[in-house]
């Protein structure tokens, strides 16, 4: 059962059967056999059928929503399982915005050094797939924005705060406004990235309408354009400080451009061993 739940799961997540065949290594005709054998067991027509995926039917997205318990629970148990053998050990899979890239370490790091058997992949990742992905067991946490952020029913833990500066090239210093900000020809985000989305919130707020000629879902993209001088952008602190500035181009704290950065994970109990000792140290790192 908790194979043909994980593989539901897939199909739900890839929306056609031959790339879930895939993604799970088994053939097509498998993978329509199990899910013909779970909607049998359960007994509801969990998937609406055609020469191709055409969804999930109303029962199925409530199966959906059980199946990621269940299934959450019995890795939960795995690994509860596996750390009375050998302590906290395993893979953590965590999502991180791209803004916050600069400081995980600051989390990672001394998880780490106190759990030497444990493993990190960190995966760049928008607020939104960060949220989705958690619920669909994608990742076992995220380190996202928690203010101005529809965070559902996720657990949260304050990490650090997020001061925003405008980046161009000034013979200037010190803070500056977001009305003088919206002056300089912009280089920003994509639309789709939560950064994005407060700093468009903060244009408004000032009365400035901004149509940037240039937007990019990457840091290195927009930076390059800064570099040529004839563009400015707005970025994390703590990103501009981490990277080598042109000459002349400089940070300036942009006002009131503060936002807090926590890590978020699903609120279920009891967390697996690698969570837990995640938020312990996060505890310890969280702004006082």
């Amino acid at each position: 059962m908790i194979d043909r739940l994980q593989m539901f799961m897939v199909l739900a997540r890839e929306q056609h059967f031959g790339r879930a065949a895939e993604a799970l290594g088994i053939t097509q005709p498998s993978l329509s056999s199990a899910l013909r054998t779970l909607e049998e067991h359960l007994g509801v027509q969990l998937v609406r059928r055609g020469s191709r995926f055409h969804g999930l039917t109303p029962e199925g997205e409530r199966v959906l929503e059980w199946a990621r318990r269940i299934v959450g629970d019995m890795r939960t148990m795995q690994a509860e399982l596996r750390a009375t053998r050998s302590g906290v050990s395993g893979r953590l899979r965590l999502g991180v915005i791209p803004t916050a890239m600069p400081r995980i370490a600051e989390l990672t790091a001394p998880f780490l050094a106190r759990h030497p058997a444990a493993e990190v992949s960190i995966l760049s990742r928008s607020s939104d797939e960060i949220r989705d992905q958690i619920a669909a067991l994608e990742l076992d946490a995220g380190v996202t924005y928690l203010d101005g952020e529809s965070l559902g029913r996720l657990r949260t833990v304050p990490l650090f705060v997020e001061t925003l500066c405008l980046v161009d090239r000034s013979s200037q210093s010190g803070p500056v406004s977001w009305a003088e900000a919206a002056t300089r020809p912009l280089c920003l985000l994509t639309p789709d990235m939560q950064n994005r989305r407060i700093v468009s919130a903060r244009l408004a707020q000032a009365d400035a309408l901004v149509a940037p000629k240039v937007e990019s879902n990457s840091m290195l993209a927009i930076l390059s354009h800064v570099a040529t001088g004839g563009w400015a952008a707005i970025l994390p602190q703590a990103l501009a400080d981490g990277l080598p500035l042109p000459s002349g181009v400089r940070a300036r704290p942009l006002t009131g451009g503060e936002h807090m950065v926590g890590l978020a994970l699903a609120g279920r109990e009891p967390l697996p061993p690698l969570l837990e000792a995640l938020v312990q140290i996060a505890e310890q790192l969280q702004p006082r």
